[in-house]
């Protein structure tokens, strides 16, 4: 995994995963595309990475519920002459609580960002890296995308299903291009999500062996996409609920998530 002269772009660079995936892109030689919406922490995630590992760094603030951010940063890009030869979709977020509780302008937006602009990205990034044959693409999904949904984060394991075969479609597409797609699909990772989501008080409640750093899930998602692995679970519980999910009878599965899903709505109120 050496990516000396690369360039990524990495959404939701700001904090979490995708910072992970930037610093440790950067450490195998990629120079490094960073956006977000929080301009002070991609200044400072760039001048760090930039410091650390001597590579090119650009900073773009961008807002992916805006339906014209992914074309924003691809002209940024393309404007100053730098290929997208790596593209970690990961920018994300949750809506707490049921579908009916949530006004639709929110789940208007959740949508834009968590399935449209993935597969605006792709859109626009793919060309240009089956064009020059190298490319690697990313997307950050989630144990949730694999399992019966739950109750409550009503769109959040739809999104989460859709990146799963949409990533598989695409990895078909692209057998013989040395341009390969992989999905990884983590479980709990200590983040900033849950406090986004107003969630942290929940999950700090779960057993520590449910959670994984994020570092591990990065470098094996980056494992994962070399070694042409198109569905990517890192992490021996977050594999064992996938595993205990595809051999329990459909119903049996999706009444363990419910039980799930009620305790945590329970903890909720």
């Amino acid at each position: 995994m050496i990516y000396r002269g690369k360039w990524a772009l990495v959404t939701g660079a700001s904090a979490g995963i995708g910072a992970t995936f930037a610093r440790s892109l950067a450490a195998k030689g990629a120079n490094i595309a960073l956006t977000a919406r929080r301009m002070d922490r991609l200044d400072s995630l760039a001048a760090e990475v930039k410091r650390d590992y001597a590579v090119e760094t650009k900073a773009l603030p961008l807002d992916f519920t805006d339906p014209t951010a992914p074309q924003l940063a691809m002209d940024a890009m393309s404007s100053e002459g730098l290929p997208v030869d790596i593209l970690v979709n990961n920018a994300g977020l949750g809506l707490p609580g049921f579908y009916t509780d949530v006004p639709w302008p929110a789940h208007r937006d959740f949508l834009e960002l968590m399935v449209t602009s993935y597969a605006h990205f792709v859109s626009l990034a793919l060309p240009g890296m089956q064009e020059r044959g190298y490319g690697r693409i990313i997307q950050v999904a989630s144990v949730a995308g694999l399992v019966p949904g739950s109750s409550g984060h009503t769109l959040y394991g739809a999104s989460k299903a859709f990146l799963v075969s949409f990533s598989q479609s695409l990895a078909a597409e692209c057998v013989g291009s040395n341009v390969k797609v992989s999905a990884v699909c983590p479980g709990f990772t200590y983040s900033e999500f849950h406090d986004v989501n107003n969630s942290r008080n929940i999950v700090n409640k779960l057993p520590k062996f449910m959670f994984m750093e994020a570092a591990p899930v990065v470098e094996g998602a980056l494992r994962a996409v070399e070694n042409g692995h198109v569905v990517f679970v890192p992490g021996v519980w977050n594999k064992f609920v996938v595993w205990l999910a595809k051999v329990l009878p459909r119903p049996w599965a999706a009444a363990m998530v419910r039980g799930q899903s009620a305790k945590f709505r329970r903890q909720e109120g």
